[in-house]
Order: C-alpha cells, then sequence, then structure tokens
C-alpha cells in the first residue's frame, strides 16, 4: 500500500496532529495532494495530513481492475469478508490501525491528535471509521460523502461483493445505520455540491440528515449551489475544513463561521 504525507513546518520541533484523507472512486494516494490545495493551510495551521492509496493494487484478483466503481481503486474502505477479496482488501483495518501505527511509529504524528476527512467514496470512509471508533477522532469531516451506501448503486456493488448479500452486514459501514447507533460528541462538517450529478442516486445526504436528526448527532450539513462532484468544489472549501479540524485538534479558531 502507498500513501502521501505532508509534514508541517512544526513538525520539526515536535509531534503535530495529525489528519487522514480518504479518496474517493478511481484516486490514488496523489490525487488530493495534488488537486485540493490543502498544503498551505496545514502548514499554517500545523496539521500533518496523510492520504492513503484507495485500494490494494496489483492483486491479480481476477475482475479486480474491470470496472471503475469495483475493485482496485474502490476498496470501499471495507474489510472484505468474501474470498478473494478478503485476502487482499482489507481497508478499514489498513486505515483504522496498520496506517495510523506507521505514521506514529517513523513520523512525528501525534496519536492523542488525529482527525478524519474524506470524499465521495472516502468520505463514507471516513464517516465510518469516526462512528464505529467513537472518541479515536477528535474531528470528522466529508466532501459529498456516499451517506447511505446500503441504499444506493456503488454501494450495493461493493457490499454485495466485499461482504456477501446478508444485509446484516453492510450496517457496521452505513454511516446512516450507524449514527442511530454511534453518537459522537464531535460535530460532523459536510459540504455537498447542489450541481452534483451523484447528489440523488449515489450521495443521498438527506438520509444521513434525518439519522443524525434522530440520534441528536450534531451535524452541519451545508449545501453549495453550482458546484459539482470535482476537486475545484473540494479546493473551494478545503480551508474552512482544515480549520474547522484545527479547532478540535490544534485550539485553533476558525476564521470563518461554519454554518
Amino acid at each position: 500500500m502507498r500513501f502521501s504525507m505532508y509534514r508541517p513546518p512544526q513538525a520539526e520541533h515536535g509531534r503535530v496532529p495529525v489528519l487522514y484523507y480518504l479518496a474517493g472512486l478511481t484516486c490514488t494516494e496523489e490525487t488530493f495532494m495534488i488537486k485540493a490545495g490543502a498544503q498551505r493551510f496545514a502548514a499554517e495551521l500545523g496539521l500533518m495530513l496523510v492520504a492513503p492509496d484507495t485500494s490494494p493494487r496489483d492483486t491479480g484478483i481476477p475482475g479486480a481492475k474491470t470496472d471503475w466503481d469495483f475493485g482496485e481503486g474502490a476498496g470501499f474502505y471495507v474489510d472484505a469478508t468474501v474470498e478473494p477479496w478478503s485476502r487482499h482488501f482489507r481497508m478499514f483495518s489498513y486505515v483504522t490501525v496498520e496506517l495510523p501505527d506507521l505514521v506514529a511509529n517513523h513520523f512525528t504524528a501525534d496519536r492523542s491528535r488525529e482527525g478524519i476527512f474524506g470524499h465521495s467514496m472516502g468520505g463514507h470512509g471516513a464517516l465510518v471509521c469516526a462512528l464505529r471508533q467513537p472518541g479515536r477522532y477528535k474531528s470528522v469531516s466529508a466532501f459529498a460523502p456516499v451517506c447511505a451506501p446500503s441504499l444506493v448503486p456503488w454501494g450495493q456493488k461493493a457490499f454485495t461483493n466485499y461482504l456477501g448479500p446478508d444485509r446484516s452486514a453492510w450496517r457496521a459501514y452505513d454511516a446512516t445505520e450507524l449514527v442511530r447507533q454511534h453518537r459522537l460528541r464531535e460535530k460532523i462538517l459536510i459540504d455537498q455540491g447542489g450541481d452534483d450529478k451523484f447528489l440523488d442516486e449515489q450521495l443521498r445526504p438527506d438520509e444521513l440528515e434525518a439519522a443524525c436528526r434522530e440520534s441528536g448527532q450534531p451535524l452541519v450539513l451545508r449545501p453549495q449551489p453550482g458546484y459539482d462532484h470535482g476537486y475545484y468544489f473540494i479546493s473551494t472549501f478545503v480551508e474552512d475544513h482544515l480549520r474547522h479540524h484545527a479547532a478540535a485538534l490544534c485550539g485553533v479558531v476558525a476564521r470563518r463561521a461554519l454554518a
């Protein structure tokens, strides 16, 4: 597995908070670092950025490279339980255990101050990682996340192949289901483009919003008119997200109100 990292200047003098970014379908560990323009804000705020690849690569599994929305490039941040995927596709454990251990052991990352965010499939992953481990991450946010994967084609395809047909097993990786069971103290920030072509069919933030309302989970869901699903959208609002995380991880007050 590959990952990319940005170390802020403050890391030269000691351990710094670490913010994990999970990318979306077809992306790699390089996509966010190249396109989002986050480094200048991370430098100011003293945040280490870590972005893993979206799946294992060159697994040799038949069909792993056939579809853009499943297999290599589309690990969906689950621990697969169905062969042959279960031999390699264990992205939840990689993101929450193996990668943080590696980063803490070899770089100046402060394991007591971790945040997580992501985009699309990665937004789904960030929400699931936080909701399955309440208290682990001090901050969480997402850009256009897949909010109810059990109800949409992307999620149903991934879950059926990685986890099997039993839908009860899917609940452990569905943010809308999880938020009804695991309320976070931390406020969740989500930005969603109003002109996102995947909004109604694949993302369904309305489902997550309703579940948060039921459970009392603090949520700031910001519709952004005119924005689509791409990285111009992310680069426009990435400063807000980094300041949201810095408020929790560094005690830095956000320059712009998140409302």
